[in-house]
């Protein structure tokens, strides 16, 4: 008796036809969801867009902000700037701005509003805080080849992104940033080693300090400075 040339595959053909043609459907369906999100996201992004420039600029920033009822200074503007991987402080493109909408699942001002939460926890695990951090340097980087930030606007944006997690180092390595005259100027180096000393240094005390190893100098001047004023 010949055998049959067919595959066992546990399933009729009809059968096997019938889920593949299920799972077409689905793929379809799916397709036109999501080209659906993007277009609520591209009309959402023509909102706040500046017809002639074809960018959210800052006026548009702002309005977003009113709209989510969030201050355009709150930390998790920031965030959501991180999560488009903006390139420019204070605009948005359309790719940067579908890209992070896209990933939020936010079509609506709504759904960005009750994203947020999530994204400050995203933020706040150890491996993309760090992440953060660096981009936050980054985004304020508002010349061509701006390599360092000024004092006062140091200041503010350790306030902003360091503040509710450190605040005792931030107040103190503000006030000493703001009486020192030895530096005009915070480089990347200077902002990343803050950070990690925040993360791995005892504090007030500085018992575990050790300025022989590759601290910025800076950082040896700030402990210093601690520990004259500690008497």
């Amino acid at each position: 008796m010949r055998r049959s040339s067919t595959k066992k595959t546990g399933q009729p053909a009809s059968a096997v036809s019938l889920n593949s043609s299920a799972s077409d459907l689905f793929r379809s369906a799916s397709s036109k969801a999501t080209s659906k999100e993007l277009e609520r996201i591209d009309q959402l992004f023509s909102t706040y867009a500046d017809g002639s420039s074809g960018l959210i600029d800052p006026e548009g920033i702002e309005a977003l902000c009113s709209d989510m009822e969030v201050d355009h200074t709150d930390v998790r503007i920031l965030m959501v700037a991180w999560k488009m991987r903006a390139e420019r402080q204070g605009y948005f493109t359309v790719d940067e701005w579908r890209r992070g909408l896209k990933s939020l699942r936010a079509d609506t001002v709504s759904k960005l509003k009750k994203a947020l939460p999530e994204l400050e926890k995203e933020v706040r695990r150890p491996s993309n805080f760090v992440d953060f951090h660096a981009y936050s340097f980054r985004y304020c980087l508002t010349e061509e080849k701006q390599k360092s930030i000024d004092i006062e606007s140091i200041c503010e944006l350790l306030d902003l992104v360091l503040g509710s997690l450190y605040r005792a180092q931030v107040d103190y390595f503000v006030e000493y940033l703001k009486t020192q005259t030895d530096y005009k100027v915070i480089n990347m180096d200077q902002w990343m080693g803050f950070l990690r000393f925040c993360n791995e240094i005892s504090f007030p005390d500085f018992s575990n300090y050790n300025p022989e190893l590759a601290w910025p100098l800076i950082l040896d001047n700030f402990v210093e400075w601690m520990r004259e004023k500690q008497g």
